[in-house]
């Protein structure tokens, strides 16, 4: 089967929607190389380093008006694109697909990670959630299939937009392979050195906006007199300024490490090194990070609710989003006790491999047979 992918967050997208693009691309063709795989992107150039295999063809926009408007071309003219290579089936890696996919002759999977922009109308401008609405809901009802990354997120997309369930098939995501592998201690010495890490740290990872909640363990750091470091691994965005007024305040600012440009490289050293992942989110499709804090043997704390419980399993610990004391009650069961460390990492190992790349992939596999 000749299988065609929309490839632009793949090529441009540095984290999430290009991590999970380039993740399964390589996944499919890597196991599953009796397919054939196109990529199709509407820009040259590669600021993520991705690099296809040699059999795998890389599409450009043609015609005057293509590679003129590449992005018109993205969501209008690439069904012609596909129909001209013969592309059997077509997979929207990040939650659309082209408005003429119908017209293209193949048959369409569309993956939708999430519609928080549903969910939490108020942290997005209304421009951006019509058309978030407009592409996102059409592309579900265009589709031969859809993906939801999450059993939450079916559920949304049955209650938000009617899409209907039959049609809706929900495949897990795993995280990057590197994270499988212990890092050697010449490599943590010098993620420690370079960052000036603390002895003893929590570890956030994820972008530094209101919804990931960061406020509730800066606030448990104070209120509960926790006496360990904090080190943040993510993009700012300006609730940053409101986070540091508040430790400033409360004389912990020195406590809290904030990096943004951390590599994927360094990462999994930052996560082996630390003492627990804090990750007590409002709301998330899916929360990658949680399975990278297994596969890097540390603790994890988490939001009860949601779909934590489904990428967290019986291995993460739970906490109220809203509440202080419940995640201060969380630190300190946690780092006062070694046995129940333990537990946790051996727990958190084992659930994660449901997640490895093979079931993510045979689970893919699994969608598009039914439309062969």
């Amino acid at each position: 089967m000749k299988i065609g992918y929309d490839a632009k967050r793949l090529f441009f997208n540095p984290s999430g929607l290009g991590n999970y693009s380039r993740s399964l691309v390589w996944m499919m063709s890597r196991y599953y190389p009796e397919d054939s795989y196109t990529l199709f992107t509407p820009e040259a150039g590669d600021p993520c380093r991705f690099d296809p295999p040699e059999e795998m063809e890389v599409v450009l926009p043609d015609g005057l008006l293509g590679r003129s408007f590449p992005s018109f071309w993205r969501s209008y003219r690439m069904g012609s694109s596909i129909r001209r290579r013969g592309i059997d089936l077509f997979h929207g890696l990040s939650n659309e697909l082209p408005a003429d996919i119908r017209r293209s002759g193949a048959r369409s999977v569309v993956t939708l990670h999430d519609i928080i922009f549903v969910r939490m109308p108020e942290l997005y401008k209304a421009a951006d959630r019509r058309l978030y609405t407009l592409k996102y809901r059409s592309s579900c009802f265009n589709a031969d299939r859809v993906i939801a990354i999450s059993n939450q997120t079916k559920a949304d997309l049955i209650n938000a937009w009617q899409v209907p369930e039959e049609k809706i098939e929900v495949v897990y995501q795993g995280c990057n392979p590197i994270f499988y592998r212990t890092a050697s201690e010449v490599a943590k010495l010098a993620v420690r050195q370079k960052y000036r890490l603390p002895e003893r740290y929590l570890l956030s990872v994820g972008t530094i906006e209101e919804r990931k909640n960061l406020m509730l363990t800066i606030e448990a750091m104070v209120c509960g007199a926790i006496d360990i470091d904090l080190v943040v691994c993510g993009h700012p965005t300006p609730y940053l300024n409101t986070i540091k007024v508040y430790a400033q305040k409360h004389g912990i600012l020195h406590r809290l490490h904030f990096f943004h440009e951390v590599t994927l490289e360094e990462l999994p050293a930052i996560y082996q090194m630390a003492e627990l992942l804090v990750y007590a989110s409002f709301y998330e499709g899916f929360g990658i990070p949680i399975l990278e804090g297994f596969e890097s043997g540390i603790p994890v704390i988490t939001s009860r609710g949601g779909v934590f419980s489904e990428t967290g399993g019986d291995a993460a610990r739970y906490v109220d989003p809203y509440r202080v004391e419940s995640m201060i009650g969380a630190l300190r069961e946690i780092t006062d006790s070694a046995d129940l460390r333990q537990q946790m990492i051996l727990r958190g190992k084992a659930y994660a491999l449901r997640f490895r790349d093979d079931v993510v992939a045979a689970n893919i596999e699994a969608v598009y047979n039914k439309l062969r």
